[in-house]
């Protein structure tokens, strides 16, 4: 059962991979997938930036 599972997750990525590798559209749709997920991680680091700099200045 465990074999059987692997090895159908691993034909899963290859063949997932090898439609993401010749399709413009699914590669425009993971790049922009990508790019919102940095949009949101940029987000999240500059307000807790923000927030260790409003508690610095709490503590002076």
């Amino acid at each position: 059962m465990g074999k059987d599972f692997a090895f159908g997750l691993a034909i899963g990525m290859i063949g997932g991979a090898l439609i993401i590798a010749n399709s413009y559209q699914a590669r425009k749709f993971v790049k922009d997938g990508q790019q919102q997920i940095k949009a949101k991680a940029s987000e999240v680091c500059k307000k807790k930036k923000k927030s260790e700099e409003y508690e610095s200045e709490d503590e002076e």
